[in-house]
């Protein structure tokens, strides 16, 4: 089949969507399909641009939801994607989150193909879509298949647009993220690494995995707490928190190559996810437990769809300090418990690989074309 993989999210810029639709795109070229990405790209050169990207729009950053989406918003993207769309004559158009603008409604008004829909995001509401909410389901007639990422996520949209839903969950390349590879040398220097993922935003809770590691410190103090991610507007803020209750014992990276950020996953002893929201899918989780790092986690839905506490991961109260001190207090003094988990997330991860999850949206895909 041709199929073209649509995303109004920035491609040159790492995010969870747009790490989807690359992996996507290329496990399903190892199936044999035709495939082409089509999305906003800032600047070539990363990672994630591809010789099957077909870039349109320039993206800019809008604050949405508690974080920044960066989407094109130019009035000419309707023709370039008419443009797009009629020389390619797709026999599936899948658009990962079909109702952001501009790129996504452009193709789905205009597109005469089978048309897929995967519902990434998940909050307690939108102001958004409840204003749209007509609009959006007049459009979502257009979508003969509509995927979720977890039931968070489905729980979440279908207040919006009712309907028949297929679950199928987000991904991790184990091939990519595995126990055995380079590490980051110069932090294996005796003490434990606690390791946070993701971008410097509060509903990721960075301020309460400092607060909490203060709280660890009284009783157990040989730690480091490396935070990984970007945003420069709140990173100043953190690290004088950090400086004043953890002096020492932390490290902020910035931005990490995707390489780096491999090297990083391997090096932590513990992994720890703190977020009080806004999360749909726990995919850094996967990540982590692919590598063969244990995982402390916050009890959010999107996260507990991942996590079974006790057997993969431990499950902190959302919002509280002293449960995630006392998660990761019980890691660090239980050995056994820390070996019982890496065993048990590498499970997990294989379950949520690539291999499997690809072959799950092909099928759905031939289902639709039946």
């Amino acid at each position: 089949m041709k199929i073209g993989l649509i995303t109004s999210y920035d491609y040159s810029h790492p995010g969870g969507v747009v790490n989807h639709v690359s992996c996507l795109a290329h496990y399903l070229q190892i199936m044999g399909h035709d495939v082409k990405i089509i999305a906003p790209v800032r600047k070539k050169g990363t990672r994630y641009f591809d010789e099957y990207v077909k870039a349109i729009g320039r993206p800019l950053p809008i604050p949405y939801g508690g974080t920044t989406a960066r989407i094109p918003l130019s009035p000419w993207l309707f023709y370039q994607v008419k443009r797009a769309l009629d020389r390619e004559k797709f026999d599936i158009v899948h658009l990962h989150e079909p109702f952001i603008p501009m790129l996504c409604l452009s193709a789905l008004t205009q597109s005469h193909a089978i048309n897929v829909g995967t519902f990434h995001a998940c909050h307690e509401r939108s102001g958004l879509y409840w204003i749209s909410q007509p609009v959006i389901q007049k459009l979502g007639r257009k979508l003969q298949g509509k995927i979720v990422v977890s039931q968070p996520a489905l729980n979440y949209i279908s207040r919006y647009l009712p309907g028949d839903y297929r679950v199928i969950p987000n991904a991790v390349d184990t091939n990519l993220y595995t126990p055995e590879g380079p590490v980051i040398s110069e932090l294996r220097d005796g003490k434990l690494n606690i390791l946070f993922v993701g971008r410097l935003e509060e509903r990721k809770g960075v301020s309460d995995l400092i607060h909490a590691c203060a709280i660890l410190k009284k009783d157990f103090p040989g730690f480091r707490l490396i935070i990984a991610g970007p945003g420069i507007q709140r990173r100043y803020q953190y690290e004088l928190l950090a400086r004043r209750l953890i002096p020492g014992q932390f490290l902020f990276t910035g931005f990490v190559p995707f390489e780096k950020m491999l090297a990083y996953y391997r090096t932590a002893d513990i992994f720890c996810a703190p977020a009080t929201g806004g999360e749909s899918f726990g995919i850094v989780l996967l990540e982590a437990m692919a590598s063969g790092t244990p995982v402390v986690a916050t009890d959010i839905p999107g996260y507990s769809s991942v996590v079974t506490n006790g057997q993969d991961g431990l499950l902190a109260k959302s919002g509280d300090r002293r449960s995630l001190a006392a998660a990761l207090l019980s890691l660090i003094q239980d050995k056994s418990l820390r070996l019982k988990m890496v065993e048990n997330g590498l499970q997990t991860a294989q379950n949520y690989s690539w291999q499997n999850v690809s072959r799950q949206i092909a099928d759905y895909y031939q289902f639709l074309v039946k």
